[in-house]
């Protein structure tokens, strides 16, 4: 009877904890809107004080962080995110974009490569596909818009299978002899297929 009462005293205060959290979340976020920044970086911080749990006190926080210029805070709201709710994925994307902006591109892509695959979020990866057209890495660019050309298939997405086929085209002809799946070394007929299909586009 006691164990009882104590576990519902314990779930009421974290009921309490929680509406408190979100109230101050939706106070941060008018205060946003009215671009009231350092009154709604308070309330965020305040919501995180009320829930560390709070998914929509971290996201809201570090977007915030990133939207005024200070990426390298948003990064470290987006790694203590990550630490409290292992769950929460998005903060895996906020982090990535944040280390992008503070040049750390190797981090940030292999963030946003990790956010992408989990998730299936092809708007991800056609982020990451820009990302590594950005730094001149042609064949992760097009390795990246061959995972879009197969997710459209999958989805039966015609448009984003047009677009997709047409960047794995041009890239391929960027690519040339580094592409192994379109220039390959060993001159078997499957490989030549599969050459084929590639510089096809699929």
């Amino acid at each position: 009877m006691v164990l009882a009462l104590v576990l519902a005293g314990f779930s009421a205060r974290s009921a309490s904890a929680s509406s408190s959290a979100d109230e101050l979340v939706r106070q941060a976020r008018a205060h946003e809107a009215a671009h009231e920044d350092d009154v709604a970086l308070r309330r965020y911080t305040d919501a995180l004080a009320e829930d560390r749990t709070s998914a929509d006190a971290w996201l809201g926080l570090g977007a915030l962080r990133m939207k005024i210029g200070e990426p390298a805070e948003a990064e470290r709201v987006y790694d203590t995110a990550l630490a409290q709710v292992p769950a929460l994925r998005l903060a895996l994307q906020g982090r990535a974009r944040a280390r992008w902006a503070l040049g750390r591109h190797a981090e940030a892509e292999d963030d946003l490569d990790a956010y992408a695959s989990t998730e299936g979020d092809t708007g991800a990866l056609r982020e990451l596909a820009g990302w590594y057209g950005e730094d001149g890495r042609t064949p992760a660019q097009l390795a990246t818009w061959r995972r879009l050309l197969a997710a459209a298939r999958d989805a039966s997405d015609a448009t984003l299978e047009r677009e997709a086929r047409k960047m794995v085209r041009a890239l391929v002809i960027l690519v040339g002899g580094s592409d192994p799946a379109a220039s390959p070394v060993d001159p078997s007929a499957t490989r030549r297929t599969l050459a084929r299909i590639a510089a096809r586009g699929g």
